[in-house]
């Protein structure tokens, strides 16, 4: 999943306008992970808690209304005055950004909903053991939105921007619908009472749903404020515009790297055992995960492979590469916090302490604020090296914050403490 931010990134290059283009894709994938933030922790939410047949039911209804109620806010999102106060006034784009920007938005408009939808149903396909479908569904998403990306580049003739939100749009959708197939069967052992995946069943009510998944919702809602704070910090700092284009190459390349730590974190709820009983074995891969994803952004922002990336891949101009370059270099150590993360948040879920986590988001949220400002503000640097500065500084405050929680579940539990 992590190559699509580089792929359409590497087409919106080649096509004309680039650097409005990257601009306004950039603005709009802030937006769209900003209102999909209320289903992003479906699928975290169905490896815990279904179990058996009531449990997937009420949690099917439960995420099927937060697609819906996600899809509403974009619409209201795209209602002309309301885009006009939000790109205008508060983000402060240039007119050519937001206009293109207002037309790639409602290419994403099923986005919301199909996240919501496969992520449930991965959620439901992990708890099983069957991660490696998962896989599968994210390698024919790939290749839905390559083909389409592709297929934009050669024969549509519209902004680059709104090309690479379709082929986001397409890409997603398709692996919703392959979720569906693919975890059709695990589903219809639950609906017959057959493929209970705890021998004990359990009732669980709506209110309980509700209090379990109120914290992780604020929690990613909380988390992707991050880069549309920074999107409106940018656009208030020495070199906007540029800062704006570079801002979804850097960020996606970093992506890249970090992907391995997201998806760690419901691989450690899945394994973790009862008692916490893997926690040793999920503990070493995880610092091992970590440094291997570091230093092999080490080596691309430390090489000659940083212009490849910059100039011969993703297609910036030197003048644009220039630009990146620094911040690339500044998040080399985010691969290996972000497994920490996923790590500690997987400990925290499990041992039901979430509010936690939504604290911690809140903790890097306003120290990515208090860092920009004295960095992009006080210290006129450029506008995209204040905000990837501001990030890493964000991540590690939610690091660091986490710790007194793990400590208190590991002792919980009766395992050594984390950290």
């Amino acid at each position: 999943m992590a190559t699509e931010g580089p792929l359409i990134a590497a087409v919106i290059a080649r096509l004309p306008d680039a650097k409005y283009n990257l601009a306004a894709y950039g603005v709009t994938f802030a937006l769209a992970i900003l209102i999909e933030a209320p289903v992003i922790m479906l699928m975290s939410a169905a490896t815990s808690l279904v179990r058996d047949r009531v449990s997937f039911l009420k949690l099917r209804n439960f995420s099927r209304a937060l697609g819906l109620g996600a899809t509403g806010l974009l619409l209201i999102v795209l209602i002309p005055a309301v885009f006009g106060w939000l790109t205008g006034t508060v983000i402060g784009l240039p007119h050519e950004v937001a206009d293109i920007t207002y037309g790639a938005l409602w290419f994403m408009l099923p986005w919301p909903a199909a996240i919501g939808y496969r992520r449930f149903l991965q959620g439901v396909l992990i708890r099983a053991g069957k991660a490696r479908l998962v896989a599968w569904g994210t390698v024919i998403r790939l290749m839905g939105m390559s083909m389409t990306a592709l297929a934009g580049y050669l024969w549509l003739d519209m902004p680059g921007a709104w090309i690479g939100a379709f082929a986001l749009a397409v890409g997603v959708t398709i692996e919703a619908i392959v979720a569906r197939f693919m975890a059709a069967g695990t589903v219809q052992e639950l609906l017959d009472g057959q493929g209970d995946l705890e021998s004990s069943k359990r009732e669980i009510s709506y209110r309980e749903i509700a209090a379990f998944y109120w914290p992780l919702a604020l929690t990613s809602f909380i988390g992707l404020t991050i880069q549309p704070l920074l999107t409106f910090f940018m656009g208030r700092s020495i070199a906007p515009l540029e800062s704006l284009a570079v801002f979804p190459v850097v960020h996606s390349l970093s992506f890249f790297f970090r992907s391995m730590g997201l998806a760690y974190q419901d691989v450690a709820i899945a394994l973790m055992g009862e008692r916490f009983e893997q926690f040793p074995a999920l503990r070493r891969f995880a610092l091992t995960l970590g440094a291997a994803t570091s230093a092999a952004l080490a080596l691309v922002a430390f090489t000659p492979l940083a212009d490849v990336f910059l100039i011969s891949i993703s297609g910036l101009t030197p003048e644009l590469a220039g630009y990146a370059l620094i911040p690339t270099r500044i998040l080399v150590p985010l691969p290996f916090l972000s497994v920490l993360l996923s790590l500690q948040r997987a400990i925290l879920v499990e041992g039901r302490r979430t509010q936690h986590i939504t604290v911690a988001s809140a903790v890097e949220v306003a120290t990515v604020a208090l860092v920009f400002v004295a960095l992009g503000w006080g210290m006129n640097l450029v506008g995209a090296t204040a905000a990837f500065t501001a990030f890493l500084g964000g991540r590690l405050a939610s690091n660091a914050y986490l710790l007194g929680g793990c400590r208190a579940v590991m002792r919980e539990k009766g395992v050594a403490s984390v950290g």
